[in-house]
């Protein structure tokens, strides 16, 4: 038989109040919920795919497809990876990822403030602005940025075989360097905040090598717009200790392997530990891998992001 209007609306406030009091309980009790924990969103650096390896230097699109078989939740955009960075480019790479159902989860660039040459520090702040509005483009939350270093070094090879020491500039100090970091950053945050990107400085050499030294700089600043990117593999001694000091700031987290020997270095890396000191600082973004190992990324890939999985979802 059809029911009137007024018998709905009284059979509906009655099952309304029987469903309040079974999820609330009785009066002055305090509501209880229940929450599930959330499974990890693990990420890949197109990186991880190249590695400086001609051979493997695929195109950003490609590795997106590779992601997505893989089964990893998101990408990270190297910047030097890209070819082209027209606005048609942008969202071709942002058409590709979502119809694979996978973030752009971070973009990782380079910039180097360490140099008593105003100009060539200006030029570095303004290719960060130009790093930010790409970002932008393509809807990446997040963009991590790096101090740069002293430039003493004859390359990169000879700065690794340092262990990331460098010999500072003669005539200036490391209080000069840090002036000029946080001088040159402060410069980006308008834009940063304008368009949404977070900015994560990474312990990534030069300034930012210690995590007194990166907290030194975020410290300084202190803005929303500027947190922390931790790269799991950029403490070669007594790295737990250091990636502790760094997570209450962290926003994102690159999370090193090394199948086949590191090309540089090689660390046995606890990621269930390191997984309790993110937890405990109540971090919940995403851990994207960079595999920096010697073995094929097509076995050494899908084993990182098991390991990554089992560690980070217990």
């Amino acid at each position: 038989m059809p029911i009137s209007r007024r018998e709905f609306l009284t059979s509906s406030t009655a099952a309304a109040t029987v469903l309040g009091a079974t999820s609330s309980g009785t009066a002055g009790e305090k509501e209880s919920v229940q929450t599930q924990p959330r499974r990890a969103r693990i990420g890949i650096s197109t990186y991880s795919y190249w590695r400086y390896n001609a051979r493997t230097k695929l195109s950003i699109e490609k590795c997106i497809d590779l992601a997505a078989e893989s089964g990893f939740d998101g990408v990270d955009v190297l910047h030097v990876q890209m070819k082209g960075e027209s606005n048609k480019k942008l969202q071709n790479i942002k058409r590709r990822a979502f119809l694979h159902g996978i973030d752009l989860c971070g973009f990782s660039t380079h910039q180097g403030f360490v140099s008593p040459d105003k100009a060539r520090r200006q030029k570095n702040v303004e290719k960060t602005l130009h790093q930010i509005e790409l970002a932008y483009q393509m809807g990446i939350p997040t963009m991590r940025v790096n101090t740069g270093g002293w430039g003493t070094s004859a390359n990169f090879d000879e700065l690794m075989r340092n262990r990331g020491i460098e010999p500072r500039l003669k005539g200036y100090t490391d209080d000069d360097a840090y002036g000029w970091v946080i001088g040159s950053l402060e410069q980006c945050l308008k834009k940063a905040e304008e368009c949404g990107v977070l900015l994560g400085l990474e312990n990534h050499w030069g300034m930012a090598r210690t995590p007194e030294g990166l907290m030194r700089i975020v410290n300084a600043i202190d803005s929303p717009w500027l947190q922390v990117t931790m790269d799991t593999g950029n403490f070669l001694e007594d790295p737990y200790e250091k990636l502790e000091q760094i997570a209450p700031k962290t926003v994102y987290v690159q999370a090193k392997t090394y199948y086949g020997g590191g090309k540089w270095y090689t660390l046995d890396l606890d990621y269930s530990l390191i997984a309790q000191i993110l937890k405990k600082n109540k971090y919940q973004g995403y851990i994207t891998l960079e595999f920096e190992g010697k073995e094929d990324y097509e076995t050494a890939i899908p084993k990182s992001l098991a390991m990554l999985r089992n560690a980070f979802d217990e």
